[in-house]
């Protein structure tokens, strides 16, 4: 079921929205410009970027066996929100971000939703951190934050409609459905992957890489909290 556009119109330009995919695209350009680069080690030096400015549990939780000093493990929680692992990675993000987030970005105004996003993207970061303390792989992507506008989405606009597209082996339909089914089914997914991957660690009895499903389900949860938190005291989309 993916998204591709909703029924509810904008009063303002996003100009946060924008602004973000902008930035967003232009982290993956550098990206994959070191992955192409000509020199023998270009593979190594975009996974090394990777590994620099994605957000890495164990360096948050100092246990780490070797802690890099730079940059400080506080700033690649922002920097991580940037970043992503492929082109599929960071289209499916932003498509999400232009279709759910300037309606977010409209109600609670560009000043607050800037901070809505950030926050949103902390809380993710922290949750996943808290279930995999001692993990020592990156984590990136704006997922987390993305996850904190669709949850503010649910609460603002549950009965938007959503067209979505709807794939069945070789059947393919377009169809508007509710948004609080939208997003109601795609956080169950999240939930249940979270568990599932937490039950393929114990029983592996070691970290895997994929997924960060449970910074999905921080974010989604700190967006539902933040909007009650950030939003105007008046709103006449509240």
């Amino acid at each position: 079921m993916l998204p591709l556009k909703d029924d509810v119109p904008s009063r303002t330009f996003p100009l946060v929205t924008v602004a973000l995919i902008a930035l967003n695209a232009a982290a993956f350009l550098y990206q994959a410009s070191l992955a192409m680069g000509p020199e023998p080690g270009a593979a190594r030096a975009a996974q090394a970027f990777v590994a620099e400015f994605g957000v890495t549990p164990c360096r948050l939780t100092g246990r780490c066996p070797l802690v890099d000093e730079f940059p400080s493990p506080a700033v690649t929680v922002f920097t991580a929100m940037f970043l992503h692992g492929g082109l599929f990675h960071i289209a499916g993000n932003m498509l999400y971000l232009w279709i759910f987030g300037n309606n977010v970005e409209d109600a609670l105004g560009h000043g607050r939703f800037l901070v809505f996003y950030l926050l949103s993207g902390v809380a993710a970061a922290g949750l996943q951190t808290l279930v995999a303390p001692q993990s020592s792989i990156p984590m990136i992507g704006a997922s987390g934050a993305i996850s904190g506008v669709l949850g503010a989405y649910l609460i603002l606009f549950p009965y938007a409609r959503v067209l979505v597209l709807l794939v069945f082996g070789f059947f393919a339909r377009l169809v508007y459905v509710p948004a609080v089914i939208v997003l109601g089914f795609w956080i169950v997914v999240q939930f249940v992957n979270g568990l599932v991957t937490i039950g393929a660690v114990a029983a592996a009895g070691a970290e895997t890489g994929g997924t960060a499903w449970f910074a999905h389900i921080g974010g989604f949860l700190s967006g539902i909290v933040l909007l009650f938190l950030l939003r105007p005291r008046r709103s006449p989309r509240l």
